[in-house]
């Protein structure tokens, strides 16, 4: 077991495009695996793996996914062949426990997950292993999930997650004025104003967060939202709450990342 706890991160991590290129948020996604302590391992937690029931990636070469369309060649070229972790995946199944986790064996890393990785680790070899949302849970739910998963950061594994706060792709413009949207804005500052809360679970406002006037809006679906659950969950009382890298991109997509640690 290691002495010090590794970090937490939320990325928001935007088109599959960033995968080719290089901008101020790719260039953050780098930096931070440069300076931050290189884990043994990590736990990825992806909004595109959005499931029912709780599963976690269990083989030892997990595939890439390219879970998307329309995109250049290049971009179904590029894999990410960082090895797998069924040892860690049985601890996270334990840890769990009683709540059922399957050890999936067909999954692998999508693109929510290697997307980032490949920035900050390019060399893919460190071992991922990917957890699943469980689409029919409630945000409390993510949130006590990741309160239990925190004891990985004690053993060297450093939670990953990535999604978006604000992402709401049928309001994007894609040409033009590309200025985020009052209400994106808005939610995105409310989730910033509530990064360091701490309190009861179940009072938190970012656990609440569709009590917020734009939410509904911010987030027509959950899934991009929840990963930020399990880091906040994470987080221990003594531990600061930063942002790495903030900004909108086409009016209605929030690229705000979390560190937890």
């Amino acid at each position: 077991m290691t002495q010090s706890r590794m970090p937490a991160l939320f990325l928001g991590h935007g088109s599959p495009m960033n995968v080719l290129e290089e901008n101020r948020y790719t260039q953050a996604w780098r930096h931070l695996g440069a300076i931050l302590p290189r884990p043994q391992a990590i736990l990825a937690v992806s909004a595109h793996w959005y499931t029912r029931g709780t599963a976690v990636t269990a083989m030892a070469e997990p595939r890439t996914i390219h879970d998307f369309g329309g995109f250049p060649q290049a971009l179904f070229d590029t894999h990410y062949p960082a090895p797998g972790s069924p040892a860690l995946a049985k601890q996270v199944a334990e840890l769990l426990a009683p709540l059922e986790v399957t050890l999936d064996q067909a999954w692998g890393l999508d693109h929510g997950a290697w997307g980032v990785l490949i920035k900050m680790y390019p060399q893919a070899d460190i071992p991922v292993i990917q957890l699943s949302i469980d689409g029919t849970q409630p945000p409390l739910w993510h949130y006590q999930l990741g309160q239990k998963l925190s004891a990985l950061r004690h053993q060297g594994v450093m939670i990953i997650a990535s999604g978006n706060v604000v992402h709401n792709l049928r309001m994007l413009k894609w040409q033009g004025d590309n200025q985020a949207y009052p209400w994106a804005l808005a939610f995105n500052q409310f989730v910033r104003d509530n990064l360091n809360w701490q309190g009861e679970a179940s009072a938190h406002p970012l656990v609440n967060f569709m009590q917020h006037e734009g939410a509904a809006l911010a987030n027509p679906t959950p899934e991009h939202y929840l990963p930020l659950l399990y880091v906040l969950g994470s987080r221990q009382p003594d531990e600061a709450v930063t942002v790495p890298v903030d900004g909108n991109v086409m009016a209605a997509l929030s690229m705000l990342s979390v560190q937890v640690g």
